[in-house]
């Protein structure tokens, strides 16, 4: 069996850092053991990390759930290297779930979010959870709106604009070609989020004013007590719904020297909810609030700030979309509104009835989030914005995208919704694999750009094969992750895998987009003297145009037809998959019928096909490249996957029935991927591998 090592004439390894000592060993997260960390001084591997560890298993079992005529599989890689990094510097502002914002590399996984969904017409903001949390070294940019904001993020981040989504940086022809940003576009969110205030001495008499002045109860009064004295009676007392103002208003004074009684004023009934209060009935505590909420005189921008969030939470209102404060008494309103002038928030003040007036900031979910962020209320239910359209008034059109010239500490987060809000824009997150989550590493650019290779897995899988206990069940590659993705070709795994499958005359398939299984020709045809075999080559199109937009970065579909050929003249049984099957984009039948005709040619054994399905994350990666690629196309998608991941039956028979495939769903001997007498008995058939794993689309 060939050593397994990373060095190949004309490649230079070298350790990151530049030194053996620096980072020769690793603990990978989610692994028991320690990996050994490689860089690859090649343009394929730039920026790319391989972990090489020792695995204690080759054989994976797939879940019974799975509609796969195949029990097991052999992954020798983790990973893939097709994919981007989306990532933004630490101080950069993430829009939580209680309408406050935290910086970026302060989040952790759990932290509830703000994240955008589409529903209907619109695009709405919803709650949602971080799955996960990283941090990298990348070049850094700065891009510049037209209201002001700033984001400074690496070259591969995606923002929401209205184009779709954009990468920051990128090229109309070449490696870097995907979407990108230019000074036409605008970005969609509310812009910069506003800074929070500090909780300073003004600040806190600011918001007990507003508080106290708009819910509770002060007084002093004289009464004559039972045996004829002169008495003064002093009281406080403070009742709202919301605990969490009660609470900072008790700290508040707490921290003033004042001490207060929490109580419950009333237990919920119907439609009211239940009330608690704090009270205290002390001369010296009553003079001291009020003391604390007088009107002053000149007094600083903080003071204007805690006075608005405490008459917000006692007497504001964030439903149907507005924020209004309601009070009876003209003084509050003038305070209010003056303090509105001051921090420049826009406002009107509107007459509900003879008595009663509403402040109402104006200027729709842009100025709502300013006064929220300025201000700062207690009472999160009051700044809830779940629901809303993701709409933009703001001045957000691109002005400038400049390099720093520098590499900064970058992070990036994992959300359930695939994008969150950073600093008032929407900004898109990688999604997480299945197979990276098991090491517990982070989403879509751990996947992409931090590989774990199992260096054994030759020596582990023929250990395996030659247990008594098994029974030479089909195993399957490339259902996972393409096994001859480029580091194949460094490592050389699988010509040890081929080596033991060979030894055990074990049964066993391959798909790949790869001719570069073509190298270890010599090794399948070992097999297939004492075992059946069969190989798959993935060709969705033959369209120049439709191949680079949507895989740029894999091998050429005419070098793949080539290799089907070639495998067959071997002996090798091979068919080709045209999958996913994309309406409008390559299922024309003249496509159809070019590849089918080439396919036959190059002596195929089978013919599949299958209608593109969109599961998970996969289905808002396919409809931004889309919208940039096929804008006119849209609304059919939208219609065809308006029910789920897969195009309803009926329309896919007709599709496939109209592409020309129907007729050669398993062209040559179908009874060759048929099970026989139980569960992995024979080949798996490439029609039906594609299900495990959807093959990249870009």
């Amino acid at each position: 069996m060939q050593s397994v090592r990373p060095v190949c004439e004309h490649t230079f390894v070298r350790w990151d850092g530049q030194t053996v000592e620096a980072d020769e060993q690793a603990r990978l997260p989610g692994h028991a053991g320690i990996a050994v960390v490689r860089r690859f001084d090649a343009p394929e591997a730039l920026e790319t990390r391989f972990y090489e560890v020792r695995a204690k298993s080759a054989l994976n079992r797939v879940p019974a759930k799975s509609r796969v005529p195949f029990s097991w599989t052999v992954n020798p890689y983790r990973g893939c290297s097709h994919a981007c990094a989306y990532c933004q510097v630490g101080d950069t502002p993430v829009l939580l779930a209680d309408g406050r914002t935290r910086e970026i590399r302060h989040l952790r996984p759990g932290d509830q979010v703000y994240g955008t969904v589409r529903r209907g017409v619109y695009r709405r903001y919803v709650r949602t959870e971080v799955l996960d949390h990283w941090m990298v070294r990348k070049p850094a940019y700065r891009v510049t709106l037209e209201d002001g904001t700033e984001l400074i993020t690496s070259a591969e981040h995606r923002f929401l604009s209205n184009r779709g989504w954009k990468h920051v940086i990128g090229t109309e022809w070449g490696p870097l070609q995907r979407p990108h940003l230019t000074q036409n576009n605008k970005l969609i969110g509310t812009g910069a989020f506003a800074e929070a205030p500090l909780e300073s001495s003004d600040y806190k008499r600011g918001y007990l004013c507003g508080v106290v002045r708009g819910d509770g109860h002060l007084s002093t009064r004289p009464y004559v007590s039972r045996d004829g004295r002169l008495q003064e009676l002093n009281r406080f007392r403070l009742t709202l719904t919301d605990f969490e103002a009660l609470a900072r208003t008790q700290r508040y004074l707490e921290e003033m020297r004042v001490q207060s009684a929490s109580f419950r004023f009333m237990a919920a009934h119907g439609r009211c909810r239940e009330m608690h209060g704090i009270r205290t009935s002390t001369r010296s505590s009553v003079s001291a609030i009020r003391e604390f909420i007088a009107w002053p005189g000149r007094t600083s921008l903080e003071w204007y700030k805690g006075f608005l969030a405490g008459i917000f939470d006692a007497e504001g209102s964030f439903a149907s979309g507005f924020i209004r404060i309601t009070n009876t008494d003209p003084k509050i309103i003038d305070w209010t509104t003056f303090a509105c002038r001051r921090l420049g928030l826009p406002f009107v003040v509107e007459n509900v009835r003879e008595g009663m007036w509403n402040v109402r900031i104006r200027g729709g979910l842009e100025q709502q989030l300013r006064f929220h962020h300025l201000t700062d209320p207690a009472i999160t239910r009051k700044r809830s914005i779940e629901g809303r359209a993701v709409k933009s008034q703001s001045r957000l059109r691109v002005v400038s995208i400049e390099p720093l010239d520098m590499e900064l500490p970058l992070y990036d987060i994992t959300t359930g919704t695939g994008d969150f809000i950073a600093n008032g824009v929407v900004s898109h997150n990688c999604f997480a694999r299945p197979t990276h989550e098991y090491l517990d590493m982070n989403a879509g650019r751990d996947f992409e750009k931090e590989i774990v290779v199992k260096v054994n897995v030759p020596e582990v899988l023929r250990a395996e094969l030659a247990r008594p206990s098994w029974k030479r069940e089909h195993v399957a590659m490339g259902t996972n992750t393409d096994p001859y993705q480029w580091v194949e070709g460094r490592y050389k795994l699988m010509r040890g895998i081929w080596e033991a499958l060979g030894d055990a005359a074990n049964p066993c398939s391959i798909l790949t987009k790869s001719p570069l299984l073509l190298r270890d020709l010599d090794l399948m045809r070992e097999v297939a003297a004492r075992a059946e075999i069969s190989a798959c080559l993935s060709v969705p199109t033959l369209d120049e145009k439709a191949w680079r937009a949507s895989e740029p970065h894999t091998p050429h579909p005419r070098a793949r037809l080539e290799a089907v050929g070639e495998l067959n003249r071997a002996g090798i049984p091979t068919g080709i998959l045209i999958a996913p099957l994309m309406p409008g984009i390559n299922d024309a039948p003249g496509q159809i019928e070019r590849i089918i005709e080439l396919a036959t040619e190059a002596g195929a054994v089978s013919i599949g096909g299958q209608t593109l399905f969109l599961r998970g994350s996969v289905r808002e990666i396919f409809f931004d490249w889309l919208r940039s690629y096929r804008p006119d196309l849209v609304p059919r998608y939208e219609r065809l996957f308006a029910r789920g991941a897969y195009v309803p039956e009926r329309e896919r028979r007709a599709i496939e029935r109209a592409a020309g495939l129907s007729a050669v769903r398993l062209r040559g001997d179908p009874d060759r991927f048929r099970r026989r007498g139980g569960r992995g008995q024979a080949n798996a058939p490439p029609a039906r591998m594609e299900e495990v794993r959807q093959e990249r689309l870009f």
